[in-house]
């Protein structure tokens, strides 16, 4: 079935309506796996996943920021981290934020696209076939209206969860490229991962992995681990430690609700 990125072949019917006959070779497929197991297939020929997160109204969730990030590196396909709202939010939060994440060598902002303050996603996005992913209240609709797209703009319940006002994903032409504004995340997983591959998947892990003492450790109890000394003396942010852990114990136990 085509998706959300697909080329394709259309013959136009007399009312009007489109008949899809063929579908072009895809560059690539995303694959959205939920907490079960199941596979989704969410776009094709995206070469750059946008990971959208609030900085307030709802809190950050950093560990869903970093399974997104973990994602793009397990796709081979780069990313980037946005953080919206930062009106509400105290400076030193998204200027820590950020610091985090460019440190990583993610190309990271923070954007209030209410006030029109979209310019430097604009340059990101630049000839880019782009994915805007995020949980739902985040301001993934309100950056892709901003950007030119059309799309629904929610609110965020009393709860602080987003409400989910994208039900499928649009997409918006850019001149060499395109953005596509994708439901909220409330259910996402990565499946069933390697550790040694989620490690890898996490860039400040990746020359750490051959220093542990057990070549199959999984980074979580055994003794003399590389990753469990960086995350305890500072040179691994101990927020992505845990998002790992997280992760992989989710990973583990397909039977457990989603960590996002």
């Amino acid at each position: 079935m085509p998706v959300p990125g697909d080329v394709v072949h259309v013959r136009i019917l007399e009312d009007g309506q489109a008949l899809v006959e063929r579908i072009d070779p895809r560059i690539g497929t995303l694959e959205r796996r939920s907490s079960s197991g199941r596979a989704k297939t969410i776009a094709a020929n995206v070469d750059l996943l946008v990971a959208v997160t609030a900085l307030a109204n709802p809190a950050p969730r950093l560990p869903t920021l970093d399974q997104l990030l973990a994602f793009a590196e397990l796709e081979e396909i780069q990313a980037a981290v946005v953080f919206t709202k930062p009106d509400l939010a105290e400076p030193a939060l998204s200027r820590d934020l950020i610091e985090l994440y460019a440190g990583l060598e993610y190309p990271s902002i923070s954007i209030n696209p209410k006030s029109g303050e979209i310019d430097p996603l604009r340059d990101i996005l630049r000839d880019r076939r782009a994915l805007l992913v995020g949980n739902s209240g985040v301001g993934k609709s309100t950056i892709f209206r901003a950007l030119g797209g059309d799309s629904v703009v929610g609110d965020v319940s009393r709860h602080g969860l987003g409400r989910q006002t994208t039900t499928a994903a649009r997409l918006y032409r850019t001149p060499n490229g395109f953005l596509i504004d994708s439901p909220g995340i409330n259910e996402f997983g990565l499946g069933r991962v390697d550790p040694g591959l989620l490690a890898h998947s996490f860039r400040e892990m990746r020359r750490l992995v051959a220093a542990c003492r057990f070549t199959d450790c999984t980074h979580l109890q055994e003794p003399d681990c590389a990753i469990k000394e960086a995350a305890a003396t500072g040179r691994i942010a101990q927020s992505r430690y845990e998002s790992y852990c997280r992760i992989l114990l989710a990973s583990l136990d397909t039977r457990r609700a989603t960590l996002l």
